[in-house]
């Protein structure tokens, strides 16, 4: 029980850790919308280079802060890299590795980083801002799988935190059984007991006054 009970804290603390993930992923999605949007207003014709210079600004820092958070940590264990954090489920030790959330590989397909660290995502001409409008589409799919592959983690912990419960509880019934008291039988045989010790004084009691009243009657 006890083992469960730690079991439970770390299955806690593994939710925590997925939804500060999840907290993350949802400021990168917000700064995507913004850098899409960005993208789109450097493509229009009637805009010249020093307006788009002005647009890449802002678009040069969000791709620094998506960057930023690809760094994060939670309690000095990385957020977000290639391989999913082992979580034990059971007093056994068994584990559950979770779902792998990676803003840092180089790849499109499993990252961000083609957003923050390709040149060609530049919004400087009509030509790179089309091209930076496509990776940050490829991005918005890749985040959207991040967060489904880290509700996936929620989902599973939570419930198997509380299948953890449902067996702790049975685990305590189980064992008041073997350890508690049965009140309503003890206090039966205590009455029982009781009876019989007060019928054994009295019996006592009348046979020591049945020599007294014999010698009563010899005086």
């Amino acid at each position: 029980m006890n083992r469960n009970s730690a079991v439970r804290a770390n299955l806690g603390n593994a939710v925590s850790f997925s939804q500060t993930q999840d907290g993350f992923l949802q400021k990168v999605q917000v700064a995507l919308d913004r850098m899409s949007e960005l993208s789109v207003l450097s493509q229009d014709v009637t805009k010249t280079n020093t307006d788009r210079s002005n647009y890449s600004v802002e678009f040069t820092q969000l791709q620094n802060y998506i960057s930023d958070i690809g760094t994060k940590s939670f309690n000095g264990v990385t957020l977000f890299r290639s391989s999913g954090e082992a979580v034990t489920i059971d007093s056994d030790a068994a584990k559950f590795t979770m779902n792998a959330v990676d803003m840092t590989s180089s790849t499109a397909t499993t990252g961000l980083a083609r957003i923050y660290n390709s040149s060609t995502s530049a919004i400087t001409t009509t030509t790179s801002a089309a091209s930076a409008l496509s990776n940050i589409q490829t991005s918005i799919q890749n985040l959207a799988d991040m967060r489904a592959k880290v509700g996936a983690n929620i989902q599973r912990l939570n419930l198997t935190d509380q299948a953890v419960n449902i067996l702790n509880e049975n685990l305590s019934a189980a064992n008041s059984r073997i350890k508690d008291v049965d009140v309503a039988n003890e206090s039966t045989a205590y009455a029982r007991a009781n009876i019989l010790v007060q019928s054994g004084t009295a019996m006592l009691t009348q046979a020591n006054v049945l020599p007294q009243s014999a010698l009563r009657l010899i005086g």
